[in-house]
């Protein structure tokens, strides 16, 4: 039987990869946490920020690489759920590019016929700022105002269908969890 898939879909510091580790560590089953944090890590330094590009187009000449990069990691998270595995993703998918693209297309080819559950993760503006302004990597503006960006991450959701959506700028990551893992005992095959 093939492992469970559970897709976490929403802005940086929205509160995927917290979500995430606590869906690996309260819910039953064996989960691998292969989000994009991971991914990006493996990329060279020629295409980063690659599956983590920001909406908007801003860098239209990785694009066509990440088409192809989303293709790869799809295929991994496949493969690792035909082995039996449970997987956790946190991504930030949109279709915010300079040509047209859209990763829901290809997660949709590369995971037909696995069990997936889709998760928005939602989250307000004032909220990822806040979490922006914690952090100490000096990746992030954290100045008063809102960055640009972060207004375009926010629209990824419109026009989505999600088998579930979490707040999780009011949800702790344990409640996130145990809504995620009745989600999954609700779905049809289990």
């Amino acid at each position: 039987m093939p492992g469970r898939i559970v897709i976490l879909n929403g802005a940086p510091r929205s509160g995927k990869s917290t979500l995430a580790r606590a869906i690996q560590a309260d819910t039953e089953g064996h989960w691998i946490n292969w989000g994009v944090d991971a991914f990006n890590g493996t990329l060279p330094p020629a295409l980063v920020p690659g599956i983590g590009l920001r909406p908007g187009g801003e860098r239209p000449d990785l694009e066509a690489a990440v088409q192809r990069l989303y293709a790869s990691y799809f295929a991994m998270l496949a493969a690792l759920a035909g082995q039996g595995f449970d997987v956790v993703a946190d991504l930030g998918m949109h279709a915010d590019y300079a040509a047209p693209f859209d990763p829901f297309v290809v997660m949709q080819q590369c995971l037909a016929g696995l069990p997936v559950l889709l998760v928005g993760v939602e989250c307000d503006l004032a909220t990822i700022m806040a979490r922006r302004r914690l952090d100490t990597d000096g990746r992030h503006v954290s100045g008063p105002d809102v960055p640009p960006p972060l207004h375009r991450w926010q629209a990824m959701h419109e026009g989505r269908h999600y088998d579930l959506r979490l707040d999780m700028g009011h949800l702790t990551a344990a409640a996130g969890a145990a809504l995620v893992g009745q989600a999954l005992i609700a779905m049809p095959g289990r």
